[in-house]
């Protein structure tokens, strides 16, 4: 694999981990956990709608998608797709650090599991 394919490949990942992020964070804003506790779906939907976070995730997943693309259609799946992996070590890393989540140690030697098979995969 070129450098320039791996690099796209993480570049989309990166981004995958960064709209999870975004999209966490327009979810749990004050106006969207209102209107989620006073239950109206309507209520909700605006809400959700109306969070630029949650918007801003959408539009990084969407670009994101259009990258995948491209790198699909010059990679093998098998070899791309375990690459995803590395957003799951992404996410626990924003987790922890951004928004003070706890990790617990199961959880840690799962993702460093993950991790293993991603550099595995990328070797192989």
């Amino acid at each position: 694999m070129s450098p320039t394919l791996l690099a796209l490949i993480l570049a989309t990942v990166t981004a995958s981990a960064c709209a999870q992020l975004a999209l966490k964070l327009g979810m749990s804003s004050p106006g969207v956990k209102a209107a989620m506790q006073e239950g109206g779906a309507a209520a909700m939907l605006l809400a959700v709608a109306g969070s630029p976070l949650v918007w801003i995730g959408l539009m990084i997943y969407g670009l994101s998608v259009v990258v995948w693309l491209w790198v699909l259609s010059k990679v093998d799946l098998s070899l791309a797709y375990p690459f995803v992996g590395v957003s799951f070590i992404m996410v626990m890393l924003f987790g922890v650090f951004l928004l003070n989540e706890q990790v617990t140690p199961l959880r840690l030697v799962g993702t460093v599991l993950i991790a293993v098979g991603c550099v595995l995969v990328a070797r192989s």
